[in-house]
């Protein structure tokens, strides 16, 4: 087991370098360019194939063994990684944000993406993000779904908060969003039509979103007990001012907490997929949970 941590810093070594067949993926929805470097003859290569991942990890499996391949995270999500791992390819998963590129390099086609992955592959320059598990994938994706519907309502609150301040219609008994303001705003009327209409409008979808993030909350609390993330978000809970919701959003972002030996760690690692705020829980969390 690689000691703790070590996913965090660029490779110094270079990882792939016992490899026979080196290979840049360049991944779209629906194409795949490949850039396969043989190691012993130096001999660089460029194919283009479909985007399906079965085929990509076929055409990788059947290179001159040992095989070392590399592409960026991105929306097509990690199952081509899984696809290679079971067929016993050794896969790096590229942080795209850490990919080192020339400030003068502006020109930018899919095979001269490929070719500079397989270069940095070669060097050992690339910055593995962590593959998560499909059940874990699928769960991310939930807390995901949560938190996009989350800022829609928030988003929906605001333009009809907005809406009623252009009328000069203002809540001022008590704060806003409680069952008191929506008594108080189901009562209200707007002077012209169109204006009532959009108010209506507002108000419909306020709830529609409110029902959605309700639903989706129900769901995460029931698949929880079953998940791999149980026994973390037991502990997480522990900690001050974290809620279920919020220790499941952590686990989502955080995935591994092993893999930070101190908070220090976390906080470098820069998790753009977590709130301020949720990224100062984290610190405190893998500074308590050890």
């Amino acid at each position: 087991m690689p000691p703790r941590g070590d996913h965090n810093r660029i490779l110094e070594e270079p990882a792939m370098a016992k490899a026979r067949s080196l290979v840049g993926l360049d991944v779209h929805a629906t194409k795949i360019v490949a850039a396969v470097l043989d190691a012993e003859t130096g001999q660089l290569q460029t194919f283009q194939m479909s985007g399906e991942t079965e085929r990509a990890a076929a055409f990788c499996g059947g290179l001159p063994r040992p095989v070392g391949v590399a592409y960026e995270a991105g929306l097509t999500g990690y199952g081509l990684a899984r696809e290679l791992a079971t067929r016993g390819v050794e896969c790096v998963v590229a942080a795209p944000s850490k990919i080192p590129r020339a400030s003068g390099d502006r020109v930018k086609t899919d095979r001269r993406d490929a070719e500079h992955l397989v270069r940095l592959l070669l060097a050992g320059k690339l910055h593995p993000v962590r593959v998560p598990g499909p059940e874990e994938e699928a769960l991310r994706d939930l807390v995901r779904a949560r938190e996009a519907v989350r800022m829609d309502l928030m988003r929906a609150r605001h333009r009809l908060s907005k809406l009623l301040l252009r009328h000069g219609i203002r809540f001022d008994d008590g704060h806003a969003w409680t069952e008191r303001h929506r008594q108080w705003l189901a009562a209200v009327v707007l002077d012209w039509p169109a204006a009532q209409t959009t108010l209506l409008d507002c108000r419909g979808a306020i709830d529609a979103l409110a029902v959605r993030r309700d639903q989706l909350e129900r769901e995460i609390v029931a698949i929880l007990p079953t998940s791999p993330w149980t026994a973390q978000v037991g502990r997480l809970r522990c900690l001050r001012g974290v809620d279920t919701l919020t220790a499941v959003g952590l686990c989502a972002g955080i995935g591994d907490f092993e893999r930070f030996a101190r908070a220090e760690q976390l906080m470098r690692s820069n998790r753009s997929d977590l709130p301020p705020a949720a990224r100062n829980r984290g610190r405190a969390a893998v500074t308590w949970l050890g």
